[in-house]
């Protein structure tokens, strides 16, 4: 069972609107490698998990996933708050304007609409560990785009935190891999797969 505390797992107060920027950060809403992908991988994993340290570890980092796409989704909401005609045409968001006005949309930058298939679930701890280890990179190095391309020091100080966790994620899915490989080779797993010598 999740308990929703009220409030941001980081503040996120941005003074100046820039729906410009807010039209790259949107892909960790919904982008490919976003914070809804990752919430609902480990979410779906878990299911299959083997060991109950390994349901522990993805139920809690799918569930502070979500607490980053309120993160995310909190600063599109201030970059784009009250803009004008002007402002929604010259940031180029006018297509997503049209459909979604001022509303936080799953979406990737590049404007496809988030979906499931970009989520990888297998069934396999070994597959999906490597899964979510894959994941966490490729999140962080989203982030790392962003500050490449963000002046904005209010937004960058909290995609600098989201950042971070995306490392300490990584971390701790290592550390599931290597408890995997563990218990596996206690069981000698892969004797019984001819397709291992």
């Amino acid at each position: 069972m999740f308990v929703y505390e009220k409030k941001l797992q980081y503040p996120v107060r941005i003074k100046n609107p820039n729906p410009e920027l807010a039209k790259i950060i949107i892909s960790q809403y919904g982008g490919p490698d976003g914070e809804l992908g990752a919430s609902m991988r480990y979410l779906s994993q878990r299911f299959s998990m083997p060991y109950p340290e390994l349901k522990g570890l993805l139920t809690d980092i799918g569930t502070e996933e979500l607490g980053h796409l309120e993160m995310v989704g909190t600063i599109i909401y201030q970059l784009t708050r009250e803009m004008t005609d002007e402002e929604i045409r010259k940031s180029g968001l006018d297509v997503y304007f049209v459909d979604h006005t001022a509303g936080v949309y799953p979406t990737a930058a590049s404007g496809f609409p988030w979906s499931a298939a970009s989520i990888g679930v297998k069934g396999d701890p070994i597959c999906d560990l490597n899964e979510d280890l894959a994941a966490e990179q490729k999140a962080r190095v989203t982030y790392d785009n962003i500050l490449r391309l963000s002046d904005d020091p209010d937004v960058n100080d909290v995609i600098k935190f989201l950042r971070e966790r995306e490392i300490v994620h990584y971390q701790r899915f290592g550390e599931g891999l290597r408890l995997t490989l563990e218990k596996l080779d206690e069981k000698n797993v892969y004797a019984m797969n001819p397709a291992f010598p």
